[in-house]
């Protein structure tokens, strides 16, 4: 009788301890998809400023209908991406288009001094900054999730219960790891 028992203790520690592994791994999968609905959020407030940046400079720059055209479409397609490798590719994409616009903007210099154009550029670097920190949550957050789908014993609840590893948000371009340098 008494090595029945061992044996069902042992079992029922094992259970427990299963258990107690996969509601880890739940854990860390909905931290690291928090930790990506906050960069949603700020990239969409990114997106809904953008307009509004394209509108003051659209009066200043006749000549420059096609970065203004091409900010637009990298906005649009960044609107519309749906999976994460999408959104990086399209906000890849964007953030040179913003890098076009900018650069061009400094040839004008009743832009520059635009105090609508001004306020959104404060926007703009403020979101950009947001952006980043939550850029780096997500990433510590997925890096956590990643480790711990991929180190033993986990590794083996998470094979047997589908646990895919989370994609980093990482730039393509280094020139654009570093925030858009918006300068009126």
């Amino acid at each position: 009788m008494v090595p029945f028992l061992i044996v069902v203790g042992v079992l029922v520690m094992l259970v427990l301890m299963i258990v107690g592994m996969y509601n880890a791994l739940i854990q860390m999968r909905v931290a690291f998809q928090n930790a990506w609905s906050q960069i949603d959020v700020q990239l969409k407030r990114r997106h809904d400023l953008i307009p509004n940046l394209v509108e003051t400079a659209k009066g200043y720059m006749t000549h420059e209908r096609g970065t203004l055209e091409g900010v637009t479409k990298a906005r649009q397609m960044a609107v519309d991406a749906s999976t994460i490798s999408d959104k990086l590719a399209a906000e890849n994409m964007l953030t040179s288009s913003l890098r076009s616009l900018m650069a061009v903007a400094e040839n004008y210099p009743n832009l520059k001094a635009d105090q609508t154009m001004l306020r959104l550029q404060e926007e703009l670097t403020t979101t950009e900054n947001k952006i980043g920190f939550a850029r780096q949550y997500y990433n510590d957050e997925a890096g956590r999730y990643n480790t711990a789908i991929q180190t033993f014993p986990n590794s083996i609840i998470a094979s047997q219960f589908a646990f895919k590893p989370a994609e980093f948000f990482q730039l393509d371009d280094v020139a654009e790891r570093n925030a858009p340098q918006v300068k009126f």
